[in-house]
């Protein structure tokens, strides 16, 4: 891991942690083991003051590229639940794969049990989308 932990700005990481204390009622092993592997990565996650933010770190509306051991690619926008959408590429952080990125950095390895098996995914690329007041949303 590039950063030796993950890193999440400070709004982001309270706001997660809501929303993951509210997901603890999956029946699917697969998505109750990512909430919970989540959960355990936040107790010792960097927490950042927006401005102290890598740019390179995967967070909240980031547009993500991920690559798979086996050679599979994939691109996405990592959101919040209320602004999933599959066709467009916005993919919830609560989907199997939102638990699994958010808090990496580009050219990190994961190694994540998803709903079809284990894969390992390297974060290719990430490029974090600016609002007008020039922060990160």
């Amino acid at each position: 891991m590039k950063y030796g932990s993950i890193i999440l700005e400070k709004k982001e990481f309270v706001t997660l942690k809501r929303l993951l204390s509210l997901q603890g009622n999956y029946k699917e092993a697969a998505r109750k083991n990512s909430v919970a592997r989540l959960q355990n990565e936040l107790e010792s996650a960097i927490v950042s003051d927006e401005d102290e933010m890598p740019e390179d770190v995967i967070r909240f509306n980031s547009e993500v590229t991920i690559v798979s051991n086996d050679g599979w690619e994939n691109s996405f926008q990592l959101v919040s639940p209320t602004e999933s959408n599959f066709s467009n590429k916005k993919l919830s952080v609560l989907t199997a794969m939102g638990l699994a990125v958010m808090g990496y950095a580009q050219g990190d390895t994961i190694d994540w049990e998803f709903p079809g098996g284990a894969k390992s995914l390297t974060v290719k690329e990430v490029k974090n989308i600016k609002t007008e007041s020039n922060q990160t949303i």
